[in-house]
């Protein structure tokens, strides 16, 4: 009963975290070839082993061109393109996702942030990717080869714990004692519009 009350219009509280095995499905991008949302996204796909179709002119889709794919997604920033792909994927029942636009959509991209065998991601619920992007980079810069060489440097500790305490107490107090020293320390700045609109309006929600 409640999904036949979800509409283009209708945004969820949240969107449900997920990751996609897209190994040999169909995925399209629609997006031009100078669009750096679109590229970034051709990659990532090519990236998991998607087979992939690129459509750069989004006005020479054909309804063809989607209806036996996996997953879509529409980078240009228009409403009507965008509204006529959610018809197309509520009728052949693909996974969409069309970028800034979430109200057309039914996926909300993450962005990945990638550390040695690490990945951490970030959503926003589709409703600001640019602050997504924002926490990828600093995190990117937080996270770099030291950090990618410390996971691994952990990953030894934990074997020759493992391996030192088999079967005993000990074990779970030798995993513990080898991350002590790792902390994490966050600092957000926020445009001076915001500090202003807090001020008028203190703890109120803002429209």
């Amino acid at each position: 009963m409640l999904a036949s009350k979800i509409g283009p219009d209708l945004l969820p509280p949240a969107f449900f975290p997920v990751s996609l095995n897209l190994v040999g499905r169909k995925c399209v991008v629609v997006g031009p070839a100078d669009d750096r949302e679109a590229v970034e996204k051709v990659e990532a796909l090519h990236e998991v082993g998607a087979g992939v179709v690129w459509i750069k002119d989004h006005t020479a889709l054909r309804e063809e061109d989607v209806a036996d794919a996996y997953f879509v997604i529409f980078t240009p920033q228009e409403e009507a393109p965008a509204a006529r792909l959610r018809q197309l994927a509520d009728r052949h029942k693909f996974l969409l996702c069309a970028i800034d636009q979430p109200k057309h959509g039914f996926v909300a991209m993450v962005a990945t942030v990638k550390a040695g065998r690490s990945r951490l991601t970030i959503s926003t619920g589709g409703v600001a990717p640019r602050v997504g992007r924002k926490l990828r980079e600093a995190l990117e810069v937080a996270l770099d080869e030291r950090f990618a060489r410390f996971l691994e440097c952990f990953a030894n500790q934990r074997r020759r714990a493992r391996a030192k305490h088999a079967g005993s107490a000990e074990r779970r107090a030798a995993m513990i004692k080898s991350a002590e020293g790792f902390k994490v320390e966050i600092r957000l700045t926020y445009p001076q519009w915001f500090l202003d609109e807090l001020k008028i309006l203190g703890p109120s929600v803002i429209d």
